[in-house]
């Protein structure tokens, strides 16, 4: 684990840096996809700017509204930056509401800006994996298998390298892909059904589930539940195409 990268005076916030590195790169990559469908990347790469601006804004106002008395005493730390002080799952709530009405004034199709997102979801997905590997985060149950890593004081499941190598494997399988093929909507579908198919099977492995009803994992009931909507949501899209006539 290396959270902070020396470099001379100078500490950097590893896990930080590389999610910054995947925001980048995912940006890129989906600007390029947008391009090669004939779409607009600008547009593609406006949406991303304006989902991920909302998304650190709703992140840091839902977290101040956890402790309003101290951000009443103090507003400027409102300012602040430090990750540790974010709400995630309200900045991503905010974050997407945002875009979709982006999306809609802009009037930007809505499969195919989906496509155009999937590589660049699944770059970032590979750099969140590393990002978990540089912090700890994400960190494995206890075992005794051959490759354990000692964290936190004991022999564990290194869950992160798990959720890089899948990372991995999902955007070689996304960037082979061809825009729009073979139908509007597949690539954001796959990459949906895939993820979800990773996180079920690897939530098994890590050390840090929330559990639901005293021993049900809640990652592995939500992403059972994304798995069947994508396989579902594909299944409607390919019948057109296996029954023309129809």
């Amino acid at each position: 684990m290396l959270p902070v990268l020396q470099i001379g005076p100078v500490a950097i916030q590893l896990p930080g840096l590389l999610l910054i590195a995947g925001v980048w790169l995912g940006s890129v990559l989906a600007e390029r996809w947008a391009w090669r469908s004939g779409h607009s990347g600008d547009g593609v790469e406006r949406l991303i700017l304006v989902g991920l601006a909302a998304w650190i804004l709703g992140a840091r106002l839902g977290y101040a509204a956890r402790y309003l008395e101290v951000y009443a005493r103090d507003p400027l730390a409102l300012l602040a930056l430090t990750p540790v002080t974010l709400a995630p799952e309200v900045g991503a709530a905010i974050g997407l509401i945002a875009a979709l009405v982006y999306g809609q004034r802009r009037r930007l199709p809505l499969g195919p800006t989906l496509d155009a997102l999937t590589p660049g979801m699944a770059a970032f997905a590979v750099c969140l994996a590393l990002a978990h590997l540089a912090s700890g985060d994400a960190f494995g149950a206890p075992t005794d298998v051959p490759w354990a890593i000692v964290l936190w004081g004991m022999p564990r499941h290194p869950s992160q390298v798990y959720e890089l190598l899948a990372a991995l494997v999902i955007l070689a399988f996304v960037l082979r892909l061809r825009p729009g093929a073979p139908f509007t909507g597949y690539a954001f579908g796959v990459f949906v059904a895939l993820s979800a198919t990773a996180r079920l099977v690897l939530e098994a492995f890590r050390g840090d589930s929330v559990a639901w009803f005293g021993t049900l994992r809640a990652a592995q009931i939500v992403s059972l539940a994304i798995l069947l909507a994508a396989l579902a949501v594909l299944r409607r899209l390919v019948q057109p195409m296996a029954d023309p006539g129809r």
